[in-house]
């Protein structure tokens, strides 16, 4: 089969490679038909993550069907269209039961692979799925591929990072990082009922599409602050939702934050230095959350308003590829050239 495969930084290859087999009874084989490419699969790419192994499968969105199944396997059949979450869930332990599936006791992340333990990912052909029953879901009649593959990343994690940040119609909030995850959080917090959006992003096609989503559009965090403070009275923001991963940012948010206000973090930060210290969080009476997403509980969650169009998310997939192109793909997405706001690989064409 084909895939990407990790090489180094900034290095990716297209590969041929064994199908993968079924290892345990709770496996399921999938055959790939969109896979995502995520801001995630940049740490490793770009270097801010070190350890993945040369040769990994790189990604962990896809959406696909089911060409096998291991023995234990009895919710699915061959065939099925499904779709899945960035980590696998067993769906039965204490973490999976109460909706924190990202921290489930059995889980691990697709496309992460570290000194030859790990799962390969899903920007091939073909990915192996353990925990299939937990993990997988059957695409609902009504939702497209792409909206699926959305769902099982970048849609509920913008959703979940807009819920942590407890928005309402009458607060004021900010969001940093206007990426496919933060277009997405601004969809989602409009939907929770927010009116008063700031989004700060320094791409102009970004800053256009969050206007378009009925947010305000602002290019540096000192013209977002004389915002905010014209809307608050010079209060702060009433929550922060930060969706870059770097310190930098995580100053901006405490900035633009209130005192007693929220600061909610999805931004993956891969490395050990914090923008603001614990004092400093002290004396502002910050509450702040993070964490992964728990996406197998959100995919059931969202569906139906996606399939009726509340979440409507048809345009912000911006650029298809086909799986040979992968070091293209990734040189475009890396860069941000051409508009490349959310690409995909698309193996069934």
């Amino acid at each position: 089969m084909k895939a990407a495969c990790f090489q180094g930084i900034r290095q990716v290859k297209l590969e041929s490679l064994e199908e993968p087999q079924i290892v345990s009874p709770t496996d399921a084989i999938v055959r790939v038909s969109v896979a995502g490419l995520c801001g995630s699969d940049l740490h490793p790419f770009c270097g801010r993550e070190s350890g993945l192994d040369v040769g990994t499968v790189m990604g962990h969105e896809m959406v696909g069907e089911i060409v096998e199944l291991g023995s234990q396997v009895c919710n699915f059949q061959v065939g099925d269209r499904v779709y899945a979450p960035f980590s696998t869930n067993c769906g039965q332990c204490y973490y999976c039961r109460n909706g924190l599936t990202s921290r489930c006791e059995l889980g691990q992340l697709f496309g992460w692979v570290q000194q030859g333990v790990g799962l390969q990912g899903c920007q091939s052909q073909y990915v192996r799925v353990p925990l299939a029953s937990g993990t997988l879901k059957v695409i609902p009649n009504g939702i497209n591929d792409r909206q699926a593959l959305l769902l099982g990343d970048n849609l509920s994690t913008g959703f979940y990072c807009a819920e942590m940040a407890e928005v309402s119609a009458g607060g004021v909030y900010a969001i940093i990082g206007c990426g496919t995850v933060g277009l997405l959080c601004i969809l989602a917090a409009r939907h929770l009922g927010a009116e008063r959006l700031i989004a700060i992003d320094p791409i102009v096609e970004r800053r256009r599409m969050a206007e378009s989503l009925g947010a305000e559009g602002f290019d540096s965090g000192e013209s977002a602050l004389a915002r905010i403070g014209e809307l608050t009275g010079n209060r702060g923001a009433d929550a922060v939702m930060e969706l870059v991963g770097i310190p930098l940012a995580q100053q901006l948010a405490y900035k633009l934050i209130r005192p007693g206000g929220i600061m909610s973090v999805i931004g993956c930060h891969c490395t050990p230095h914090f923008g603001f210290s614990p004092a400093e969080a002290y004396d502002k009476n910050l509450t702040y959350r993070t964490g992964r997403c728990p996406a197998r509980h959100y995919m059931d969650r969202l569906s139906d308003s996606v399939k009726s169009g509340l979440l409507d998310v048809d345009s912000f997939i911006t650029h298809e590829f086909s799986i040979s192109e992968c070091e293209q793909a990734y040189d475009i997405f890396a860069n941000r050239k051409d508009g490349c706001l959310k690409a995909v690989f698309c193996l069934d064409e």
